[in-house]
């Protein structure tokens, strides 16, 4: 009888530190990805492997856990998403198939060739957004002739496809893309991130990602806490800062996560 109290003792106190270690993990990664726009599976994917998740298992309930913190960041700045819900509508409509076929590559490509294309933009996004000092700092409204409108949802295409096989970085794609095309400032491009790719890129991916195999649902229910919150935090601290600190947060995000991604594309070629 005492020996089946501390086994029983032991399996709490080692399933109590696993849930605390899953939240405080997916709470800061998000918060940061708040504050950048994306990259949150740079810290919260490993961090599932780590503790026994398969890949795709882990992949399925990181996208699911970044729809919570897609909803927490557009809670706080909902206000930025209505003036541009033409351009939202485009985003989920054009990115969505991209997506879905992505989730079926991921299967049959290797991860390491994604990683690698990946990672190698992240680095030069942060590099690019690094010699350009005004970039996102101020906010106009360029309209679109036929040409750029057919590019930008070509791009967007492309991107939800790299969102439905792999965890990390896509949101910094597509931050960086509604900057440059439509001449958003960080906040407001990040919010119309968060509200596309968060919500309903993410979750998309997970439901198509989620027929490989059941996402563990104690470890899901911590993730989404974590992320929702982390993501309101975040999109708090934003707003608060300005687009300076998102601007500089977006450079750190994009340069750890370019060469998390290469490390793990160098790993698997060796």
């Amino acid at each position: 009888m005492i020996n089946l109290l501390t086994i029983l003792l032991v399996s709490f106190d080692h399933h109590l530190f696993k849930s605390i270690y899953i939240f405080l993990i997916s709470f800061f990664s998000n918060t940061f990805s708040a504050i950048s726009g994306g990259g949150a599976g740079l810290l919260q994917l490993p961090a599932l492997i780590l503790s026994g998740v398969p890949y795709y298992q882990a992949l399925a309930s990181h996208k699911l856990a970044t729809v919570a913190l897609g909803i927490g960041g557009s809670l706080r700045n909902y206000k930025s998403i209505g003036k541009d819900m033409s351009v939202a509508w485009q985003i989920v409509i054009f990115g969505l198939p991209g997506v879905i076929l992505g989730s079926f590559i991921v299967e049959f490509i290797s991860e390491k060739y994604l990683y690698l294309i990946l990672g190698i933009i992240s680095i030069l996004l942060a590099f690019y957004t690094f010699l350009k000092p005004d970039l996102g700092l101020s906010s106009g409204n360029n309209k679109l002739n036929l040409f750029y409108k057919i590019r930008f949802l070509i791009f967007i295409f492309l991107i939800g496809i790299l969102n439905g096989s792999i965890s990390s970085g896509t949101g910094l794609l597509v931050t960086i893309l509604l900057i440059k095309t439509f001449e958003m400032d960080f906040l407001r491009a990040i919010s119309m991130t968060f509200f596309t790719v968060g919500i309903f890129w993410n979750f998309v991916g997970a439901v198509f990602l989620a027929r490989i195999g059941s996402v563990p649902s104690n470890i899901l229910i911590v993730l989404i806490i974590g992320s929702f919150s982390g993501g309101y935090f975040g999109a708090h601290l934003s707003k608060l800062n300005g687009n300076i600190l998102i601007k500089k947060t977006f450079i750190t995000v994009c340069i750890l996560v370019g060469f998390s991604l290469l490390f793990k594309s160098i790993k698997s070629f060796l």
